[in-house]
């Protein structure tokens, strides 16, 4: 730990020793007095230093080998150091032995020789051991204790009057009312509020068999009595597709074109060509008309008419061949119509047909694309069905026979006749479908079917609702059908509100003796909210009855 060293001049007085001793910024201050120790030489002025240096939270230490302040220096607790490396302690002085008369001898007017004689050393011990620890040369903690006092002989004192503490007062009130109003209110809520009871009745009960074919209505509401209900139905659209590998072969070359003449001498009102007419050679190759055209009638009388002649109709037709290749590359040669009849009076002749080239290729054909489609049938669908069977989130009854795909018509890509360079896609957009009952509408079918066979002394404990099953989904012409299957449960019929008027504040053996002599009650069981109530509360909303089923 750092120190101040404070060197004291023969000119200097306490007050301004103290001045310094204030203004130091250190911890440990080390006072180093002249030869001639002048102001020091007083106890008082010692005193007052070491009153300074405790009042400002500081250790003083002398650097002294002067026997007379060592001496002095003892009885205020300021330790002493011959120089500044050296280990500072308090100066050990002889004990006074004490006067059992009645004069007292004040410190202050004793020489100081005799003034040493006066140290209390109980005291002064216990600061010498504190003072070891003191090293005014380094650095370390500094644990002094308190300034030792004169010893001076006890008088006395008067028993102080004790004021009483009115804050811990108020603590103790506030809380003590603080507990008292929680333990009342802790009280209401127990005997008032808190007090429930739970009666379970375990009754008897036989099964009811529920079997029917429903008629499936998306509109028509339920109606028991023609096994109509309603349903809910989810539709999913997402187009599917399949890739396959177009086998075709096809002359994708360029096609020949020409003329063809067509002469009349048999159709007086004349011929209509519409476009795409197809004209076939004598060798079997067709050409097809690029627009349409009509066959003038003939003029004159039918006999003079010839058809070489200026009296035939006539009309000329741009044509093409109906596929490519270098095959209907061919000479001038006659046709036929299919429209018209080879008997008729007309000729049908064309020019040389050329512009024909060989080009073959890979082509889509229809039989390609009927395997792809059967392809397209035969996707799984569990995933699309699952989709929408989650789209059903009230606790519907699924029919997981009614899904249904209705896929609209199959379109190839490339096309059926077109070349299939790579993999060919068919792709068609379908419409998933699945059908549901709500479980309050199959619950009011269930209920009414189990309501015919309930008798006056019975009612309905289970609809089966929870083992229905939906089997043998079929749709027709007559709509959409399904069969129903479940068991509910019969049995006596208890009044829940005419027990709880009966077992108001009764005991857990009075309620169990007086349910277990109903007609189709197995046992009772009364459950109690908390363990301080032993009645059954007298308000019908702290009551809960609760039915469990025994199948008989």
């Amino acid at each position: 730990m750092n120190k101040d060293i404070i060197y004291i001049d023969t000119e200097d007085d306490i007050t301004a020793i103290i001045g310094k001793i204030k203004s130091s910024n250190e911890k440990i201050i080390a006072l180093v007095p002249p030869k001639r120790t002048g102001v020091l030489q007083s106890a008082v002025n010692l005193r007052l230093l070491a009153r300074t240096a405790k009042t400002n939270d500081k250790q003083l230490v002398l650097i002294t080998t002067n026997k007379a302040l060592i001496a002095l220096s003892a009885p205020v607790g300021i330790p002493v150091a011959k120089n500044l490396q050296s280990k500072p302690e308090i100066a050990e002085v002889a004990e006074v032995d004490a006067d059992d008369g009645e004069d007292i001898i004040e410190g202050k007017k004793l020489p100081v020789g005799e003034l040493v004689k006066t140290v209390d050393h109980t005291k002064q011990d216990d600061l010498a051991d504190d003072i070891n620890t003191l090293n005014i040369d380094g650095e370390g903690s500094v644990a002094v204790s308190g300034e030792p006092e004169m010893s001076k002989p006890k008088i006395p004192k008067k028993p102080a009057i004790k004021v009483p503490d009115f804050s811990v007062f108020r603590k103790k009130l506030f809380l003590i009312g603080g507990g008292a109003l929680f333990l009342i209110i802790f009280l209401v809520w127990a005997i008032w509020f808190a007090p429930s009871a739970k009666i379970i009745i375990t009754a008897k009960t036989e099964p009811a068999p529920v079997s029917a074919t429903l008629k499936l209505s998306t509109t028509a509401a339920t109606d028991v009595n023609t096994n109509t209900i309603q349903v809910i139905t989810k539709q999913l659209k997402k187009d599917v597709s399949v890739e396959f590998t177009a086998t075709g072969q096809k002359d994708l070359g360029d096609k020949a074109t020409g003329n063809i003449t067509v002469r009349n001498c048999d159709y007086s009102s004349g011929i209509s060509l519409p476009a795409g007419t197809e004209f076939t050679s004598d060798g079997g190759l067709v050409y097809v008309s690029k627009s349409s055209a009509t066959v003038p009638g003939y003029t004159g009388l039918p006999s003079m008419c010839t058809l070489s002649g200026s009296s035939s109709g006539k009309v000329t037709v741009s044509v093409q061949a109906s596929n490519g290749g270098t095959s209907y590359n061919n000479s001038g040669t006659s046709y036929s119509v299919s429209k018209i009849p080879t008997a008729a009076k007309v000729d049908i002749n064309g020019t040389a047909m050329s512009g024909g080239t060989t080009k073959m290729s890979t082509v889509v054909t229809a039989e390609d694309v009927q395997k792809a489609s059967q392809a397209l049938v035969d996707l799984p669908t569990s995933d699309i069905k699952q989709q929408l069977t989650k789209q059903f989130t009230n606790g519907e009854t699924v029919i997981g026979e009614s899904f249904a795909v209705d896929r609209a018509a199959a379109v190839s890509a490339p096309a059926v006749g077109a070349e299939a360079t790579g993999k060919v896609k068919l792709t068609s957009a379908g419409t998933f479908s699945i059908s549901a009952i709500s479980k309050s509408e199959l619950s009011s079918f269930l209920n009414n079917s189990i309501n015919k066979q309930v008798n006056d002394d019975q009612r309905i404990y289970s609809n089966g609702i929870d083992k229905v099953t939906l089997t043998g989904y079929q749709k027709n012409d007559q709509g959409a059908f399904v069969n129903v299957a479940s068991v509910g449960q019969i049995g006596p019929n208890i009044d829940k509100d005419q027990i709880k008027k009966q077992v108001k504040g009764k005991h857990y053996g009075d309620v169990q003796g007086m349910l277990e002599g109903v007609k189709g009650v197995s046992s009772v069981d009364v459950k109690f909210s908390f363990f301080w109530v032993t009645t059954v509360p007298g308000d019908n909303n702290k009551i809960e009855i609760e039915f469990v089923i025994k199948d008989a």
